[in-house]
């Protein structure tokens, strides 16, 4: 081992707490990277290798009723490989030991085998057997929920007759990794199920035989997706087509979609903030060393060690620092890894999982790691190689102050001693506070980009779901209803209110652009199902024109005033042009609003809706849930309130943890830089605050001196911090959370501010706490014979 070597070491052991500090703070940014490429890779592969094995639909379509030899002639369009038929329906399960109504989504598989797309994973039992009538195939998260196994009973209403069905297997399916009921939003495992039956008895149930309701079709290698769907919807047209959609429109595969593409802008955002503060520790650490060891340079290269030589032992300890960083990072972040990806595939329902475990994620975050060290000790190494032996032995020429303009406001003010040396300190090193404050203000930053999310989320519930959809419940009906149908809503028990509306589905476009969506008609004055404006007030629909969220307008490419082309997806094939009146505010889906009887002249129908929301009489929910059993017209019900749990719990289980991570990342990243600008400038100054002790200063006094440069940057960095943790949320609002399923609102409550700055102050404490432990312990007489 050379001489170089055994100093590298004796170095390294001097120097342990500040490297494990920039250590760990490297650590920081290989976990993230491992997490963020590591799940994003694991999800993809996972969710692409379910996809195949079980014959995931490329495309899908619905129907009022399709003959079966239509089926074989869409198998036989340009760009399709397989076409297969089946019945698809919504039902009310009522479960025993629970009050309210499930629902439940009924769809047909073949009599015999598996079907050919859209195939079941098994979990446990065995699929339906021909000829025995009742056998059904149940949903895995569903069973879950309600602990049910093969060979338990469920009890459906289904086309208005009760039906005790028998559960013969569990399953999960690539169609429902995300199972939610149609028209939620979060998944409610308790309260929706999936129910594969064979095709007889569906057809039987729902007076069916020999036809299908809906599609599923697979393309042909090479084929265009947006060429089918046009097919698809010519041929299907004359049977009340509702309109084909592709994969990207399918909900379980939108929401998945939707969450990668949040990882994936994670991935640009968090692994940089950390490497890159890692950098300017080891920067700051190197640079430092240098100049204590000025005298060792130049006896060096006096004695025949080449500059490069001497460069090269500098980059071996950021390396070495880094390598540390890279270890931990690797062992910690694979481990985070499999654990989140654990997380997600439990979220998201897959039956096995794939996590990337391949050596180019780790060579990726090792060399990221190691090259933001090598670039963090740049400045430190070219200050090595111009340094002359003659020059380097000779103590470095001290610097020349002149009075500022600081010094003369500090006279006049009377500042304190100690704050008048912080202060001065400060604006006599300008860079090394920048560079300090910039790290303060980072963690700052992160803290604030990783908490708003729980501010915007209450503030998205509270416009959702007290602002606009007041109701208690909402009812959906097997066909639209005129005013006797409901009349017979309200005269439901417990019901207080009840307001019609309208779902008609349709295609919006606007020159070049289209989006398939709902138009849905509202009375004009509502009071429970509310369309807001941008200021979040309800909007009184008006008797013409078209009102479009923010959202649909920006995919449309509309704004009031702008005709839009509206084409009927009910087979008739019409296509009506309506006017854009107001753009509304909405933060979940896609709307488009109409008065509810403008929107029935528009079709040229009678005063017809096929929604009703509710307000309930809460003494009276239990009569509600029995009639609504007992009513065969409803087929679907949502409650508001069981909703709003559902979105507090997601954000318990989802945020809560997701905020305790960044808080101790971004602790670990103040404590990195305060607790290293605290240390070098400890080692500068070490033989001015010993003096200081030996002239009689106490050593709170002392600490005072050093501690309070970093409470000023403290204080005038968290400010900056949350400004830059504004813009940062900004990005991740804008960037990571924006879809059609949904848009965060970018809302920060100062609470947020404050705990982001509480947990800044609390870091910098900890790491104070370790300082002043160190000025404690100086050996004043060791440091008052050091040769200036």
């Amino acid at each position: 081992m050379s001489a170089l070597d055994r100093k590298l070491f004796r170095d390294l052991g001097r120097l342990w707490a500040q490297g494990l500090a920039i250590a760990l703070v490297a650590a920081a940014g290989v976990i993230t990277l491992l997490i963020g490429i590591g799940t994003l890779r694991s999800l993809s592969e996972t969710q692409q290798a379910y996809y195949e094995r079980y014959r995931f639909a490329d495309v899908f379509a619905t129907a009022t009723r399709i003959p079966g030899p239509v089926v074989d002639r869409v198998a036989g369009l340009a760009g399709v490989a397989v076409a297969e038929g089946r019945i698809q329906k919504r039902i009310i399960l009522d479960i025993e030991g629970m009050a309210e109504p499930a629902n439940g989504l009924v769809l047909s598989i073949p009599d015999l085998g598996e079907p050919r797309l859209n195939a079941l994973h098994l979990l446990e039992g065995r699929l339906p057997e021909p000829g025995r009538a009742g056998e059904v195939v149940v949903s895995g998260t569903f069973a879950a929920a309600q602990r049910l196994r093969p060979g338990a009973t469920l009890s459906a209403i289904m086309d208005g007759d009760r039906r005790e069905l028998l559960v013969t297997g569990i399953a999960l399916s690539p169609e429902f990794v995300y199972s939610v009921a149609p028209g939620e939003f979060l998944p409610d495992d308790r309260r929706f199920g999936v129910i594969w039956m064979p095709y007889t008895a569906a057809a039987a149930s729902f007076a069916m035989q020999g036809d299908f309701n809906a599609l599923s079709v697979q393309l042909a290698r090479g084929a265009e997706a947006r060429a089918v769907i046009a097919a698809l919807d010519e041929l299907l047209r004359p049977y009340g087509g509702a309109g084909a959609y592709g994969r990207d429109q399918q909900t379980s595969h939108a929401f998945l979609a939707s969450e990668l593409s949040q990882l994936e802008a994670m991935n640009f955002v968090l692994p940089p903030i950390f490497l890159g503060v890692a950098a300017f520790l080891v920067n700051m650490t190197l640079g430092r060393l240098v100049t204590l060891e000025r005298e060792q340079i130049g006896l060096f290269k006096a004695i025949g060690y080449g500059s490069a030589t001497i460069a090269w032992h500098y980059v071996k300890l950021a390396l070495l620092i880094a390598a540390v960083g890279v270890v931990i990072g690797w062992g910690l972040g694979a481990w985070l890894g499999r654990l989140l990806a654990g997380v997600y595939a439990e979220f998201y329902k897959f039956p096995f999982l794939l996590f990337d475990e391949r050596p180019d994620v780790f060579a990726i975050s090792g060399l990221a790691a190691l090259l933001a060290a090598a670039l963090g000790c740049v400045q430190a190494v070219l200050s090595t190689v111009r340094l002359p032996p003659a020059v380097a032995m000779s103590p470095p020429v001290p610097p020349v102050y002149t009075r500022s303009l600081f010094d003369r406001y500090a006279r006049v003010g009377r500042l304190p001693k100690a704050l008048t040396m912080a202060i001065r300190n400060l604006v006599r090193r300008p860079l090394r506070a920048a560079l300090t404050a910039l790290g303060i203000v980072l963690a700052t930053a992160l803290l604030v980009g990783g908490m708003f999310a729980e501010d915007s989320v209450d503030f998205l519930i509270d416009a959702t779901y007290f602002r606009a959809e007041r109701q208690d419940a909402s009812l959906v009906l097997a066909r639209a209803v005129g005013p006797g149908g409901l009349e017979a809503t309200r005269r439901l028990p417990g019901v207080l209110a009840a307001e019609p509306a309208r779902a008609v589905p349709v295609v919006f476009r606007h020159g070049l652009r289209s989006k398939r969506a709902a138009l849905v008609g509202k009375p004009a004055h509502t009071d429970l199902s509310r369309v807001l404006d941008a200021r979040l007030d309800a909007v009184v629909l008006p008797e013409h024109g078209l009102l479009l969220t923010e959202t649909m307008a920006g995919l449309l490419g509309v704004r009031p005033g702008d005709a839009v082309s509206i084409e009927l997806m009910d087979g008739s094939g019409r296509v009506l042009t309506e006017t854009v009146s107001e753009v509304v505010q909405q933060f979940i889906g896609l709307g488009a609003y109409m008065e509810i009887g403008a929107l029935n002249r528009l079709l040229g129908e009678a005063s017809l809706a096929d929604m009703v929301s509710l307000m309930v009489d809460d003494a009276q929910w239990p009569a509600l849930f029995a009639a609504i059993k007992a009513t065969p017209v409803i087929t679907g019900v949502t409650l508001e309130q069981r909703a709003v749990q559902k979105f507090r719990d997601y954000i318990g289980e989802n945020i809560g943890a997701s905020r305790l991570v960044l808080v101790l990342m971004a602790s670990l990243i103040v404590f990195g830089v305060v607790y290293n600008a605290m240390r070098i400038q400890l080692s500068e100054r070490a033989r001015e605050l010993a003096s200081l002790r030996v002239l009689g200063f106490t050593i709170a006094e002392v600490s005072m001196i050093l501690l309070s440069e970093l409470a000023l940057l403290i204080v005038l960095s968290i400010p900056l911090g949350w400004v830059v943790g504004y813009g940062l949320s900004w990005l991740v609002v804008n960037g990571g959370f924006e879809s059609e399923l949904f848009r965060i609102p970018l809302v920060i409550n100062r609470s947020t501010y404050a705990m982001a700055g509480v947990a800044v102050l609390a870091a910098a404490t900890f790491s104070a706490y370790f300082v002043q432990r160190r000025i404690a312990g100086l050996d004043m007489i060791a440091v008052l014979k050091t040769r200036d």
